[in-house]
């Protein structure tokens, strides 16, 4: 995850998050459902946990 976002940055080599960080982020992006409402064009978020 951490080479998509700093393959040309000088701090490519410092950068190296926790396992635990990782974690948090992948199951709370699995949780987070957008929920489109096309007749108003509003957009709800949703934890589902």
């Amino acid at each position: 995850m951490a080479k998509l976002y700093i393959e040309n940055s000088k701090h490519s080599k410092t950068l190296q998050p926790r396992e635990e960080t990782v974690n948090f982020l992948l199951n709370y992006s699995q949780a987070l459902s957008v929920i489109n409402c096309s007749k108003s064009k509003l957009k709800f978020e949703a934890l589902l946990n």
